[in-house]
């Protein structure tokens, strides 16, 4: 991949020199200038009269698409070329339009020229342009949008949530999709096509952060074993995609790299110790509960105990409850038993991770399993091989060859395997209704996206048995609430209209202040 990305940049290299070299000429520059990589670009935003910074985001990935018409642009108009029709045509060719101003038209530099546009429509697309650039830089580097799809981590996220998921916090991943649609993830919204150009694809890095993941943070990433065309296809249909494409799964990190985690009866033990929550978690669990001959009205009931997922059996409930939950139904004096449903199984799940027979765990009663750590070694062998097998091949791009006993890494014989990053242990809150770490394994610290900080707003879906309008399904106590910290969550929104009607006063004072003088 990396040897196409530089083919690639070597042709662009050479196309622009080919079409612009006696542009430059024109402009009173040499015209090998046009030909050595970067330092071009920063003559060509001379000629142009455009600040130089402009060069920075020739190699900011994505933004780089939008930033590439921009200089096509340009550059035409430094050649008087101020028409509507004419910035179309640079456009609409790739720029090559160039090539006829540099061979075919006699054309002259216009140093002096005016730098905004001539033309109403030439303003608008100027100002669009550049905040589609704005914008696209905020989404991919800082911080971005994601709205909670499924009920794993219900009651302490909540489907219809729309978060801002901070990129800073972890260190922003780079794309390595360089070529892509700006803020669209996987396919473009209505036309159902990939948003990116998978065959060229960068190495990503990460921008340092300023936070370690903690453990049992809520963390959004890249779901590891994704190979959907589309998130939650009915067609089956299945493909390859390149990292920055998989699908956001958001879950809870219950161990770091380094722990130990076992789980004992639906409790996760990290370390050998019983794991410590957040007091804002909400953990649900699927109890039987049995009610007497007089109950009626199952759904007046899950109302009465918000109960957002609850079946009947005959005479048996199945609800997701918090503890908290089920204690107070077993207060009710209808019920007449209140279990937890505990998998205490001891066989092999092929759905289960590693999918190997040596392993007969649940998803309640699960390891003990070591989350590995950048820089530290495991024995490796026939037991041990199904668990890190993945992260060989998969996620630290390694050969690896099983022959009986003998294990062949990079086609050395080896008994131990030294990791190259860190992974972690997501799972749902909803415990029996979260597909997590229990089923697909690890998370490699590549694939983490970002942290949850702030939830914007809040809507119930629709529900075709109890309609409501628009205004009465918003969860107005969830909007402008914080994702993390303690206590009962707050909502900012009357903060925020208060901190707006003052920013709106304070700009129409200034305007009459400025009209007066």
């Amino acid at each position: 991949m990396l040897t196409n990305w530089i083919i690639f940049f070597i042709i662009i290299q050479l196309v622009h020199f080919l079409g612009t070299w006696k542009l430059y000429q024109k402009a009173g520059r040499k015209s090998w200038e046009a030909l050595i990589p970067v330092y071009n670009a920063v003559v060509l935003t001379k000629i142009m009269n455009r600040p130089w910074w402009w060069v920075i985001l020739l190699f900011v990935p994505i933004v780089n698409l939008m930033m590439f018409p921009a200089f096509w642009v340009e550059t035409a108009r430094s050649f008087g070329k101020e028409k509507t029709s004419h910035l179309f045509l640079v456009v609409l060719t790739l720029g090559f339009y160039l090539f006829y101003l540099n061979y075919v038209e006699d054309v002259k530099y216009n140093k002096d020229r005016q730098l905004g546009p001539y033309t109403t429509a030439g303003e608008w697309t100027t100002s669009i342009v550049f905040a589609v650039v704005a914008a696209t830089i905020v989404h991919t580097y800082f911080i971005r949008p994601y709205n909670i799809p499924t009920s794993s981590l219900e009651k302490t996220l909540l489907i219809g949530d729309f978060l801002f998921v901070s990129k800073i916090h972890y260190g922003a991943p780079t794309p390595n999709t360089p070529i892509a649609f700006p803020m669209v993830h996987d396919t473009i919204p209505l036309l159902k096509v990939k948003s990116y150009v998978k065959d060229i694809q960068v190495p990503s890095f990460r921008i340092p952060g300023f936070q370690k993941i903690k453990r049992n943070e809520i963390v959004v990433f890249y779901w590891p074993t994704d190979t959907v065309r589309y998130f939650r296809d009915p067609s089956g249909i299945h493909a390859y995609k390149p990292l920055d494409k998989k699908s956001n799964y958001v879950k809870r990190c219950v161990g770091i790299a380094g722990d130990s985690l076992q789980i004992i009866n639906g409790d996760v033990y990290i370390n050998g110790k019983l794991s410590e929550y957040p007091d804002r978690t909400k953990l649900q669990t699927t109890y039987l509960v049995k009610p007497d001959a007089t109950f009626t009205g199952l759904e007046s009931f899950l109302k009465k105990y918000n109960v957002t997922e609850g079946s009947r059996n005959g005479d048996i409930l199945f609800l997701n409850l918090t503890n908290e939950a089920a204690e107070k139904i077993k207060e009710n004096k209808r019920i007449k038993s209140v279990e937890k449903i505990i998998d205490s199984a001891k066989y092999f799940d092929a759905k289960i991770f590693p999918h190997h027979p040596n392993y007969q765990w649940s998803i309640d009663n699960y390891g003990p399993i070591y989350i590995p750590e950048k820089g530290k070694s495991v024995i490796i062998n026939s037991q041990t091989i199904p668990l890190y097998k993945r992260i060989i091949e998969e996620y630290e791009h390694n050969s690896l060859k099983i022959e009986g006993d003998k294990i062949y890494i990079n086609n050395q014989l080896t008994d131990t395997y030294t990791f190259q990053q860190n992974y972690y242990w997501m799972m749902g809150d909803n415990r029996h209704n979260s597909e997590d770490a229990r089923y697909w394994g690890f998370v490699p610290f590549d694939h983490v996206v970002g942290k949850p900080t702030f939830i914007w707003f809040s809507m119930e879906q629709k529900d075709p048995q109890n309609p409501k309008g628009i205004l009465k399904r918003i969860r107005w106590d969830r909007v402008f609430t914080t994702v993390g910290g303690s206590g009962k969550p707050v909502s900012y929104l009357p903060h925020f209209l208060v901190a707006m009607a003052a920013l709106y006063g304070y700009s129409v004072y200034r305007n009459k202040k400025r009209a007066n003088k």
